[in-house]
């Protein structure tokens, strides 16, 4: 993925460098449906059906919320991942997703 090609907001994009120098460039996939420009949705290539959905709308500067999503709506956590630092989500996206 080239990051710097896809329409998102700077933090947005410095998440998806950090993320593709700790995981790999062909590791995770970008959901294309989401198509707001302080949002993204992540999840593995091996498991469409648990992403993150990362946006910085919101939150104070330099600061990212998530949301988790599973293959059972009624497990989502949502609303709950507010203004976190970069480091935290990242933290959380390799518990969610690579645990």
């Amino acid at each position: 993925m080239n990051v710097w090609a896809i329409q998102k907001d700077i933090p947005l994009k410095l998440l998806l460098l950090e993320l593709v120098h700790h995981y790999g460039e062909n590791t995770l996939a970008l959901n294309t449906r989401e198509q707001h420009h302080q949002a993204i949705d992540l999840c593995t290539l091996n498991d469409p059906s648990l992403s993150a959905y990362i946006y910085t709308f919101g939150q104070n500067a330099g600061r990212y919320g998530i949301d988790l999503r599973y293959p059972i709506s009624a497990h989502n956590i949502v609303g709950e991942n507010e203004n976190q630092t970069l480091d935290q989500i990242i933290e959380i996206i390799s518990t969610h997703l690579f645990s």
